[in-house]
């Protein structure tokens, strides 16, 4: 009988085993488990991004999986600003959440993250802001420590090699479903056939694990929300375009609303000197992107997404995205890259065109094609719009050398109905994370954690949950 089961090692995971490990040195010791169906951080290997290609499908995708979940592959962005990373601050208020991101930041600090903070210099703010309003932009202010992917996973060793001297980790080890009897939560079986007793189950699988989650929530009768799906695609530029934008506030968040369509469309993921990738989210290759903490190309890439909110009948805005998202695969390797002026010409773009491009592209393996067979006409105006209102913000956007890569797209898990505790209406069954739908970051996702891990130790110590 363990007192807790943790399923999922990725931020939220981690950090509510690190508050187990502090609140076990103030009140009484826990017996706590952690499961993930991955390996060790240190085994963690991709062999597409080593070879520079798109996804090969992996059996079990390291990418999202094993200890530090996806993160352990971004680039490794602390957010400290409770606006930005999800929506935990609708449970228990920006208040509460601000408190709970600076507990995060000083866990961090803690096992060797880089003190160096952007973002945080007011005249720098006020400056680009009154420039971005100029432009019809919105610069939201966005504190963060970043890690880069390199320093990320030395980060998550030193947290491994902390946490395991008072938690029991099993990596390798997939829950098949959660055990319920009464309405309360009895603990897990695995895959394997095993079944491990608990008093409370906290499950933070993220985003490999979201569908599972959903699936579990509605065996069980836990009510869920859908949650936006975001489609758009990965600019990559020179580096020098916007250089001194991304000098003083590292990764700008600029929102825009479409003149033709009115659609909210925002800058997601800035990567100064970082690389384009690509990534598999279940059946589907999209592109992403990530930088080391001293890049090392001479390009900075972004995301441009669209945020698409369904109402009835339909009610499946994964299904919609990852059609998109398909139809991209269809008819590429995976990936498609287009120049920006082929683009607005309406013609496809072919290798020969995209080597006239200054810009080096460095995901070596993309297609180069047309977007415009792929994203739906209204995002594809709503992309262009923002492009060239960001052209006005940092002239040097709208050009020939400008990469377009396609398709990204944010599947944001659909929400677990729980209290302000991170509790589901099944006793003692918690949730915690982005696969939850209750954040979309590293930051907020280990804040999830936290809090969860609180509210499980004080109905514990109050034999609330035995």
């Amino acid at each position: 009988m363990y007192d807790v089961i943790i399923g999922g090692a990725g931020p939220a995971g981690i950090f509510a085993s690190l508050e187990f490990i502090r609140q076990a040195n103030d009140k009484k010791e826990l017996k706590v488990l952690v499961l993930d169906m991955g390996p060790d951080v240190e085994r963690r290997y991709c062999p597409s991004r080593e070879l520079h290609k798109t996804c090969v499908k992996c059996p079990i995708c390291t990418l999202q999986s094993g200890w530090g979940g996806a993160g352990t592959f971004s680039d490794g962005k602390i957010t400290l600003t409770p606006n930005v990373g999800g929506w935990l601050a609708d449970l228990i208020g920006n208040e509460g959440l601000t408190k709970l991101l600076k507990d995060v930041d000083n866990y961090f600090l803690e096992f060797g993250a880089p003190r160096e903070i952007y973002g945080d210099d007011e005249n720098k703010f006020e400056y680009w802001d009154k420039r971005a309003r100029l432009s019809d932009l919105k610069l939201e202010k966005n504190i963060l420590r970043h890690m880069g992917s390199d320093m990320s996973k030395q980060v998550l060793v030193n947290m491994k090699n902390f946490v395991s001297k008072y938690v029991e980790i099993r990596l390798g080890t997939k829950i098949e479903e959660v055990v319920v009897e009464g309405n309360k939560v009895r603990g897990v079986r695995l895959k394997s056939g095993e079944k491990i007793s608990a008093k409370a189950v906290l499950l933070a699988p993220g985003r490999i694990g979201a569908q599972w989650l959903s699936s579990e929530a509605k065996r069980l009768g836990i009510k869920t929300n859908r949650n936006p799906v975001d489609l758009g695609v990965r600019v990559e530029l020179p580096y020098e375009v916007m250089a001194q934008i991304t000098d003083d506030l590292y990764e700008p968040k600029l929102k825009f609303f479409s003149k033709t369509f009115d659609d909210y469309i925002r800058t997601f993921c800035v990567n100064p000197r970082g690389e384009v990738i690509s990534e598999f989210y279940e059946d589907v290759v999209t592109v992403n992107g990530h930088s080391l903490k001293n890049g090392t190309s001479g390009n900075t890439n972004f995301a441009i997404l669209v945020s698409t909110h369904f109402t009835e009948p339909f009610n499946d805005p994964i299904a919609f995205g990852k059609s998109i998202a398909k139809l991209a695969n269809l008819i590429s390797n995976g990936v498609i890259v287009q120049r920006l002026s082929d683009l607005l010409q309406g013609r496809r773009s072919t290798k020969e065109r995209i080597n006239k491009s200054i810009t080096e592209p460095t995901l070596k393996d993309a297609t180069p094609g047309d977007l415009s067979f792929v994203l739906p006409h209204r995002i594809l105006t709503d992309i262009i719009e923002m492009l060239r209102a960001l052209d006005k913000l940092t002239p040097g956007v709208v050009s020939q050398n400008t990469l377009l890569y396609g398709v990204e797209a944010k599947f944001y898990s659909s929400r677990i109905e729980t209290d302000k505790h991170l509790q589901t209406n099944v006793k003692g069954l918690f949730v915690a994370g982005d696969g939850a739908g209750i954040t979309r970051g590293i930051a907020q996702a280990a804040a999830s954690g936290m809090h969860a891990a609180r509210s499980i130790a004080e109905l514990l110590n109050n034999e609330v949950l035995d």
